[in-house]
């Protein structure tokens, strides 16, 4: 067997694109971008945007891979995937002041060399801790990435075509978690796992310079304005303690470990004083005073904890896949990056029609979707061929379109413009958060489920099973120790109890997946505001 990543059963989904994105028209002085200008530009904020998205899935097939060369087990190899996500949702809330602070050209030039940096680093990275490290780092500098480059690209096209412009970005985010599996599984079997973030460094290069170049006289340029210190600080405490504390939960034993419970003190106490700082400062890093909208809640909570379930069946897939069921991290990536086929072709249909159709309706068919997708998954067992694995992940496309855009239609009704930002970034940072605590929690829940299978099946390998001992003088015959036959045997529990598990969780989350509708349609979001906009509700 190979020695053992996001968006799909295979690849992430790509960040939520807003149903209509703010139509910002240019300052004054800086007109729509033509010709070749227009062409480069789109070009370069469309690499740098694939590079980024590329970056959350192509890791999940080599996940294995990198384990087995540093010396952990998968399950801390994760790690590498959580990390990122972490620090990715603590950035984004920074990125309105950080783009204010240093001008948006600047920053996004900045962002993406910083990215090629970390990229190169992970790549030398000699051990899991400095990988992990560096990881950190990378989704650090991530965060303005992707809002900037909609802002840059809306910039750069004429008000009338903002929508052409919006559609071509969401086919770059949408072809990149498609890419993801595929490129990093030839990659992991081809090259080695490193080159999954060398590739990084001339796709950034050239995407950084085509930017400079071109949009360096369209900034309107840095400006002082405060930050909240204190409320950035308790952030980085609540979000880094609970991380940490999840996913060195399994491996030190849970509360009867002092590391653990300190780690949940420090969580705990940092919240607390999080939401009191946030909810009396005057310019508050995070604005949770629109946790008292009712869409808002509603609609963050919803795509939060539906994103967190999806997030920790996509890590689950390929490791699974790879450690026991003998693929390949190659074929570990073609058996999950179809999910993008019907995403693609659905996506457009979706974005048109989301003003027009209750976007809870449209909502119910990515949760039913996803719910028909992992009961279908809770049936594999460990005779499941190829096309039996790839079925469900086709599938699972159809259900990533009707994901994103009306959730993010519901969690912006009725929100005026000049909040837009503040939601954006405060439920994405709520989302990806969830998504990197859901990967901890699953891959626990995975080895917890395994281990109880594996105690059940091995009280039926003794003397008095016909079953056990025929297999055991079977082995013996073939010149087999009886040690050897005993490890045998042992790896087969092994096969059928992850197995067992992984079932477990895709038919836990099926389930939940059903019982979001509950969340999702006591929402109330306002005919027709596919994405906020207008006044109070």
């Amino acid at each position: 067997m190979s020695s053992p990543s996001i968006t799909a059963p295979g690849a992430a989904l790509p960040p939520p694109v807003p149903a209509q994105a703010p139509r910002a028209a240019p300052k004054p002085g800086f007109a729509p971008l033509t010709g070749s200008q227009l062409v480069l530009g789109t070009v370069a904020l469309s690499l740098a945007t694939f590079m980024n998205v590329l970056d959350t899935s192509i890791a999940n097939v080599s996940i294995p891979a990198i384990s087995g060369d540093m010396g952990v087990s998968p399950s801390q190899g994760t790690w590498v995937i959580t990390s990122f996500a972490v620090a990715n949702a603590i950035s984004v809330p920074l990125t309105g002041w950080l783009t204010q602070r240093f001008g948006q050209v600047r920053l996004f030039t900045a962002s993406v060399l910083l990215f090629v940096i970390a990229s190169w680093l992970c790549g030398l990275a000699p051990n899991m801790p400095m990988l992990i490290f560096f990881r950190v780092l990378q989704g650090l500098v991530a965060g303005p990435m992707i809002p900037l480059s909609q802002t840059l690209l809306l910039a750069s096209y004429p008000a009338a075509k903002a929508g052409t412009a919006m559609a071509m970005w969401a086919m770059t985010v949408l072809v990149a978690p498609v890419a993801g599996p595929l490129l990093g599984g030839w990659i992991t079997d081809n090259i080695s796992w490193p080159w999954i973030f060398y590739i990084n460094v001339p796709v950034g290069l050239i995407a950084a310079g085509l930017t400079w170049s071109i949009y360096r006289t369209r900034d309107p340029g840095p400006k002082r304005v405060p930050l909240d210190r204190v409320g950035l600080v308790l952030l980085v405490l609540f979000v880094g303690a609970m991380q940490i504390m999840i996913d060195k939960g399994k491996e030190l034993d849970w509360f009867n470990s002092g590391q653990i419970v300190a780690l949940t003190v420090v969580a705990v106490v940092s919240f607390l004083f999080f939401l009191a700082w946030e909810l009396t400062d005057k310019q508050p890093i995070v604005d949770l005073r629109l946790f008292a909208r009712r869409n808002f809640v509603l609609g963050t909570l919803s795509l939060s904890v539906a994103y967190g379930l999806f997030f920790g069946n996509v890590v689950l897939l390929p490791l699974w896949l790879q450690q026991y069921m003998g693929y390949t991290a190659t074929w570990a990536g073609l058996a999950t990056a179809p999910v993008g086929i019907l995403a693609i072709m659905l996506s457009p249909w979706v974005g048109k029609n989301v003003g027009k159709i209750d976007p809870r309706k449209l909502a119910t068919v990515a949760f039913v979707g996803f719910g028909i997708v992992l009961w279908m998954r809770s049936h594999f067992n460990t005779q499941a061929d190829f096309m039996t694995i790839l079925i469900p992940t086709v599938l699972q496309g159809a259900a990533m379109a009707f994901f994103f855009i009306p959730l993010q239609a519901i969690v912006f009704s009725g929100l005026t413009p000049d909040r837009m930002p503040a939601a954006s970034g405060l439920s994405n940072f709520v989302r990806i958060t969830a998504g990197a605590v859901g990967t901890s929690l699953f891959t626990t829940l995975w080895e917890n489920r395994a281990a109880l299978h594996h105690a059940h099946l091995s009280e039926s390998v003794n003397r008095g099973n016909a079953t056990a001992v025929q297999t055991l003088n079977q082995l013996a015959a073939s010149g087999y120790t009886p040690e050897q036959a005993l490890a045998s045997v042992n790896r087969m529990l092994d096969q059928q109890a992850y197995t067992l598990a992984v079932t477990d969780v895709f038919y836990l989350s099926s389930m939940l997946f059903f019982g979001l509708l509950v969340l999702l349609w006591a929402a109330k979001p306002r005919p027709g505001a596919a994405a906020g906009g207008g006044g109070a509700h």
